[in-house]
């Protein structure tokens, strides 16, 4: 069934950003519009350069027989500066602040548009790494790790505290808590990993990083690699020493006074590793 252009280019583009770095062939969307593949490399040429102007990312070309465009979702230095700055504002109420130090962040894990930009963040920041699997740890890193996953095009697996029968056979460790010093346990499902896999680890909060040093221990004993890690927000504690040294994090809290219920809220470490977006001649 053959439909005008301007019906192609909006559901090219819907099926492109709902599937990020699938690789699509001409031939699938000649056949889906019954339209020549001459239209529609013109109609991707038009997406591409919406996608690069509008900082929402590109479109890559595959030469071939077996090639085609994958959508790689990009974010705008412009946008995640605007987002952080938000997210800055947000923290820094005082009405947020827990014992010890920590923050309520429910209402923004929980809300999926915030959830969304932060998981695009993320993925940009990541892109140009080899990627099979993104890790967190329950409950509060879930969302953020989906909305990331998302992006990448890769499963999500996650790191409890005890076993479910529904997940079969476990690997189990022990760890360190770096802000509490106690022994905890932790335990994945033997199927989440495969050996060898390179995996992003993505977390909510971290502190002086024990849970994720934890999590670089469980995927020792499945023989996978730690490509990257991912935290929304890092606490700067100069009286705990940080386990976990090369990390990416959005917001960084420089002072909490529990008792003034002051907090300040700066710049993570994002922009020391973020990339302008690829715009190819």
């Amino acid at each position: 069934m053959k439909i005008r252009r301007s019906g192609r280019l909006v559901d090219m583009t819907s099926y492109l950003l709902d599937h990020p770095r699938h690789l699509v062939s001409l031939s699938f969307f000649a056949d889906r519009y019954g339209a020549a593949k001459s239209s529609i490399s013109e109609d991707l040429g038009i997406i591409k350069q919406t996608f690069e102007t509008q900082g929402m990312g590109t479109l890559h070309t595959v030469p071939g027989a077996a090639g085609g465009v994958k959508f790689i979702p990009h974010a705008s230095e412009e946008e995640a500066h605007k987002f952080i700055d938000n997210l800055r504002e947000q923290l820094a109420k005082s009405d947020r602040l827990l014992p010890g130090g920590y923050l309520y962040l429910n209402d923004i894990l929980g809300d999926p548009r915030i959830v969304n930009k932060i998981g695009r963040l993320f993925a940009s920041v990541f892109t140009d790494r080899k990627i099979d699997v993104v890790m967190t740890v329950a409950t509060k890193g879930i969302s953020i790790a989906y909305a990331v996953a998302s992006y990448l095009d890769v499963p999500v697996v996650i790191v409890r505290r005890d076993s479910k029968v529904t997940e079969g056979s476990t690997v189990s460790i022990n760890y360190v808590s770096g802000s509490t010093k106690r022994i905890q346990n932790m335990v994945l499902a033997r199927r989440s990993v495969e050996e060898g896999s390179n995996v992003l680890i993505i977390d909510d909060f971290m502190k002086a990083g024990g849970t994720i040093n934890g999590m670089i221990s469980m995927l020792e004993e499945f023989k996978a690699t730690v490509a990257g890690i991912g935290v929304l927000v890092e606490a700067e504690d100069n009286s705990e020493e940080r386990l976990v040294d090369e990390y990416i994090s959005l917001v960084r809290l420089s002072e909490v006074n529990v008792k003034e219920k002051h907090i300040e809220v700066e710049e993570g470490n994002y922009f020391k590793y973020a990339k302008p977006l690829k715009i190819e001649e």
